[in-house]
């Protein structure tokens, strides 16, 4: 146990100085500052590493991990990230992105008790109940989860639209654009879901706030 935690410790001297032979001046000027332009929303899942997957560098994505990639109204940690995001670093696209075979997907679809973890799969299991003629229709259970990750993803990016920080952002007439991907470990490819909310108007109008 002891010899694989400092693993890390002597795979990071390593990986630093490799970057340093690379380029002398790589940690001067990543300590200058971020400057991100994406936002990323994804699964805390270990498979799932935004910058590798995306091909991006340190600096180029901000990101927010956790179960199952959901955006929860009450969830202060989430919203505190968002706002950062969107109103300090200015960037100009938040991506939510899933993965199939997510553990915290498949685990909503059952009415398993595993604990404190179950309030948080409460609102996979919303955007079940939300979508459960069409997912019931699915009798392959590995297509269904499937398509529940697919559709949990979209609900996430809808649910972005709502909070009056990106809200703020459109009426401030900030350029923002949100975005809902999915991961294929099978493969290592990204789908594109094709949910893109760019305005207020893309939202239903129940959801859009008026001037305070």
């Amino acid at each position: 146990m002891e010899k694989s935690y400092q693993l890390l410790l002597a795979n990071n001297k390593k990986w630093a100085t490799e970057k340093t032979k690379v380029d002398p001046e790589y940690f001067d000027q990543l300590s200058k500052g971020q400057n991100p332009q994406y936002l990323w929303i994804g699964c805390s899942d270990s498979r799932v590493p935004a910058n590798e997957i995306t091909g991006t560098i340190p600096g180029e994505i901000f990101v927010h991990r956790n179960i199952a990639n959901m955006v929860v109204h009450s969830d202060m940690n989430m919203l505190s990230v968002l706002s950062y995001a969107v109103e300090v670093l200015k960037v100009k696209h938040v991506i939510v992105c899933g993965h199939y075979g997510c553990g915290g997907v498949i685990a909503a679809m059952g009415n398993k008790q595993y604990g404190l973890i179950d309030n948080w799969l409460r609102h996979i299991k919303d955007v079940y109940r939300l979508h459960q003629e069409e997912l019931d229709a699915i009798k392959d259970m590995d297509e269904r989860a499937r398509r529940l990750v697919a559709l949990n993803v979209i609900e996430q990016v809808h649910d972005l639209g709502k909070t009056s920080i990106v809200q703020n952002a459109w009426r401030n007439n900030q350029e923002l654009h949100l975005h809902g991907w999915v991961y294929d470990l099978s493969d290592g490819i990204i789908d594109d879901l094709g949910v893109n909310i760019r305005n207020i108007n893309d939202m239903h109008r129940i959801y859009q706030f008026t001037d305070m």
